[in-house]
């Protein structure tokens, strides 16, 4: 009985402790998001301040710093559609995708 007890405790810390990285790896791994890209200030009014993202469907996507100020200018007073490649993580309450690639429709 004693060894089922320990099993079971042993089963349940390798779960606990296995599924924080298991939804980690999933998050690394790259997405292709199609959607709106615009100003979370300007446009959203989601913001405080000038913030590139995607808006697809309901969920916003904040733009890394590096590709967000890159891309800035293009949408800041005229939104586009377009696709952003990269990975998404979050960082609080927002969901943030470092982009690998960005194109806007033509």
């Amino acid at each position: 009985m004693f060894r089922l007890l320990n099993l079971v405790a042993v089963s349940i810390a390798l779960i606990c402790f296995a599924a924080p990285s298991i939804a980690k790896d999933e998050e690394a791994k790259e997405v292709k998001l199609t959607g709106t890209i615009t100003c979370a200030k300007c446009d959203l009014k989601v913001a405080e301040k000038c913030a590139t993202v995607i808006k697809v469907d309901d969920k916003v996507y904040y733009l890394d710093d590096k590709a967000g100020k890159a891309n800035h200018k293009a949408i800041c007073t005229e939104a586009k559609e377009g696709t952003i490649t990269g990975k998404v993580s979050k960082d609080g309450d927002k969901l943030i995708i470092t982009v690998t690639k960005l194109e806007f429709k033509k």
